[in-house]
């Protein structure tokens, strides 16, 4: 069934258990303020536009399915949004702006290596009034809280990346929960973007939900479990990547993700994706090595010289590059030498991290794209006035 287009099993919507975007977005209630949402939104892009700059959507985290309205249970998935917070800082320090829209209480960018579970930000602290370790200073004037000497020079560069990102105005933050919240969000996340034309690119980090329950059969109240076991139908959540990259974000640079846990599938179904949704690029993501190894998976672009691809490669240390082709697709495989994996904070200690490689490549072919289009655009304009 072609998205868009009205089910073949009849007029209500979802009858087979899969919806087109449109029926999903006909009948489900869209979450609340998303009018005010989308207009800040808006204006922050216009002001990227005003100072020149690309920005990139990041979604990150997982989203949840509510299994009542008036939520107590619902299903989620593991995500902690790690790729796509740590994704966030790189791709500003690359020069983007941002539009952050993560899971509601997921991973930030900087804060995150910081969160509750690595290195509990009170760890880092001490009031010399109650306790003075040896490596803090007695002095105090009762006014001041420390950090212990030994996180300084981990902390401060953070701190100032944190706080250049809030006083630039090049961070913006978006905020989902469920899966019905994320999909609204991105179809206008994507509509606001699309005066950036080729200036915008979309990261899908965003570990989505492939099933939810209808507005239709989630009971209002409370389950209760005095009933015995639990049947719970679901639906498959629509596929949105063909919707956007035909009407949201025509002229976007898009980027989606694909985990599997058979490495033998992840490269067929990468490429798969790439044919159903005709979007640019796949980063395949095996569930046990995504933190130190992944796979970019694209169509084969117009003839480049080899060495572009290979200095760009040879300039990361720890990087190595294996291309595998066949007619249509070429993949490159990124890995980390080490193979640590940070854990979910990352970067502690000056560990490198993948995103670092993952973002410089894709800022390179982002702006190879961009200037395909102008050459393809002054090569007309040639060719108008011959």
């Amino acid at each position: 069934m072609a998205d868009g287009q009205s089910s073949s099993s009849g007029s209500v919507p979802g009858a087979s258990g899969k919806w087109s975007s449109q029926e999903f977005f006909q009948t489900q209630q869209p979450p609340q303020g998303l009018e005010q949402v989308a207009k800040a939104a808006s204006e922050f892009v216009q002001r990227q536009i005003e100072n020149g700059r690309k920005v990139v959507l990041v979604t990150s985290g997982g989203t949840t399915v509510p299994l009542e309205r008036n939520v107590v249970r619902f299903l989620d998935n593991f995500s902690a949004g790690t790729r796509g917070a740590t994704s966030a800082e790189y791709f500003l320090s690359a020069g983007y702006s941002v539009i952050f829209m993560s899971r509601q209480h997921s991973l930030a960018p900087y804060t995150r290596h910081y969160s509750h579970t690595t290195n509990p930000f009170l760890d880092l602290l001490v009031d010399p009034t109650t306790h003075v370790p040896s490596d803090a200073a007695a002095e105090d004037d009762g006014d001041t809280i420390k950090v212990m000497s030994q996180h300084v020079a981990h902390l401060r560069p953070i701190l100032k990346a944190y706080h250049d990102a809030r006083a630039s105005g090049y961070l913006h933050k978006v905020s989902f929960v469920t899966v019905n919240e994320y999909l609204f969000l991105l179809r206008e996340m994507s509509r606001v973007m699309q005066p950036l034309g080729r200036k915008g690119m979309y990261y899908l980090a965003a570990a989505v939900s492939d099933f939810f329950v209808p507005s239709t059969k989630v009971p209002e109240h409370k389950i209760q479990s005095g009933k015995g076991s639990l049947v719970i139908e679901m639906d498959q959540v629509p596929k949105v990547l063909k919707p956007m990259v035909q009407k949201w974000a025509p002229e976007g640079f898009i980027v989606s993700f694909k985990l599997e846990t058979d490495p033998n599938l992840l490269i067929p179904k990468a490429r798969a994706a790439l044919e159903r949704y005709g979007h640019q690029l796949v980063i395949g993501n095996d569930l046990q090595r995504r933190k130190f190894e992944v796979v970019f998976v694209e169509r084969k672009r117009r003839p480049r010289k080899r060495t572009t691809t290979s200095d760009s490669f040879s300039s990361v240390t720890g990087l190595e590059k294996e291309d595998y082709k066949n007619d249509d697709f070429e993949s490159t495989w990124m890995r980390l030498e080490g193979g640590g994996d940070g854990g979910e904070g990352g970067g502690k200690g000056g560990e490198r991290e993948i995103e670092e490689d993952i973002v410089r490549e894709l800022c390179r072919r982002h702006d190879a794209w961009i200037q395909e289009a102008e050459d393809d655009s002054s090569s007309r304009q040639v060719m108008a006035q011959n």
